[in-house]
């Protein structure tokens, strides 16, 4: 069976993943954003969002750009991720993934993003900028 070729998009701007205290409360801050993630955990509340929309005191990993695969995805695919990552693995290219109910996001590193569109390209991904 052929594997079906994935569309990805590269979003504008670069992204922050930041990390709040478990008892903290969702800041009003990152509601105004376009993009934004939330999990909390009893450990902690991670928060991803456009890094210029990040208060300079929050703990928060700066330099991530996103790359969108197009969806809506169907919930019986299967190894969208694993495929992703592994290429990227490949080339020794970190992700932070977020996963919506349509679609999945891949964060990389803004230094890392040219080698992972070329290396997603030469496995057969189509990358749109």
């Amino acid at each position: 069976m052929k594997k079906a070729v994935l569309t990805m998009n590269v979003l504008d701007g670069n992204f922050g993943v930041c990390r709040l205290a478990g008892a903290s409360k969702i800041p009003e801050w990152v509601l105004e954003s376009d993009f934004y993630s939330i999990t909390k955990t009893s450990d902690e509340l991670s928060i991803v969002c456009p890094e210029a929309d990040v208060p300079g005191n929050v703990i928060c990993e700066r330099g991530w750009k996103g790359l969108k695969v197009d969806g809506p995805l169907d919930f019986g695919l299967t190894g969208i991720l694993a495929g992703i990552s592994a290429v990227l693995a490949g080339k020794e290219v970190s992700i932070f993934a977020v996963s919506t109910y349509d679609t999945d996001y891949i964060l990389v590193r803004k230094k890392d993003l040219e080698t992972a569109v070329e290396a997603l390209e030469g496995a057969g991904y189509v990358i749109l900028s």
